[in-house]
């Protein structure tokens, strides 16, 4: 088995899972194989070049590492063991101090491929010519840069005008992404599996603008008509581009899923009490405070 290894080099204990990865891997049959990035620091193992290198892609870090991962693998049906040696985690699949435990779990095939859906993008000018094309496991996002004025974007939903929005922006999120960014901006939780769209404004200037979840099967437009002159499209929050008034981002389900692992006994809402607070005011050691 081939395990490609992508990661932050700025996380501290990274060179201690690294080293935990070099010792156990022979015993697993396993060879280590790593981006250009922890190549260089690695010390030994392969370069992992492209998708089709890895049997299994093991993230090292945040959940931004474990974004990362999914774009790079670009649709291939490839499991992410996410480690999480950051603050939240909340995508990741085990903690730093469980990692040698989670990865023989899953060599010997002790866990669930969890099917989360991606959208992907592609970006037109007011002519009609491609601008770019994108994938996001969370989402993308249309914003304002520069000065605080408001936005106005006309969105679409299968050609079908939905509304004019007049806001910093317009979250198009998957379930994934809906406890992410457009969680902060007042949008719904979904269950991620529940394949869906999330449309969220950000700070809208009207009171009858409210997020909205549409079917999985929805093409998404957002065109920008008028506002700052400068306006940007962001994938996951980590990569994007400039846009220009008129041009369009187009938003649908990408065709194949991004898989996290996940163990027996964790679930969604296990996460969501533990690492968000779900579930009301925290305990109080002493009655009536």
């Amino acid at each position: 088995m081939r395990l490609g290894v992508i990661g932050h080099r700025g996380y501290d204990g990274l060179q201690e899972i690294l080293q935990a990865l070099f010792r156990i891997a022979p015993s697993l049959g396993a060879t280590p194989v790593f981006e250009q990035e922890l190549f260089e620091v690695a010390g030994g193992g392969e370069l992992l070049r492209s998708p089709a290198d890895a049997d299994l892609l093991i993230s090292l870090g945040g959940d931004g590492t474990l974004l990362r991962a999914a774009r790079f693998l670009a649709g291939a049906p490839v499991p992410i063991l996410g480690v999480n040696l950051g603050r939240l985690g909340f995508l990741t699949s085990c903690g730093s101090s469980d990692f040698e435990q989670a990865l023989r779990a899953v060599i010997a095939g002790q866990y669930e491929a969890e099917e989360r859906m991606a959208l992907q993008a592609h970006a037109v000018n007011i002519s009609g010519a491609l601008q770019g094309k994108w994938r996001a496991l969370n989402d993308f996002v249309m914003h304002k840069g520069g000065f605080a004025r408001m936005l106005s974007v006309q969105v679409h939903v299968n050609g079908e005008q939905l509304g004019a929005y007049n806001a910093d922006g317009i979250v198009v999120s998957s379930p994934t992404g809906s406890t992410a960014y457009s969680l902060s901006t007042g949008g719904p939780l979904v269950i991620p599996t529940l394949d869906s769209i999330i449309i969220t404004p950000i700070s809208p200037h009207a009171l009858a603008i409210r997020p909205i979840v549409l079917p999985p099967n929805v093409e998404v437009t957002l065109q920008a008509m008028g506002g700052p002159d400068e306006v940007l499209v962001t994938v996951d929050g980590q990569v994007g581009a400039r846009f220009a008034q008129g041009d369009k981002l187009v938003v649908r389900r990408a065709e194949y899923p991004v898989h996290i692992v996940r163990f027996p006994g964790t679930s969604f809402f296990e996460r969501l009490r533990v690492k968000l607070g779900w579930g009301g005011l925290p305990k109080c050691d002493e009655p009536g405070v």
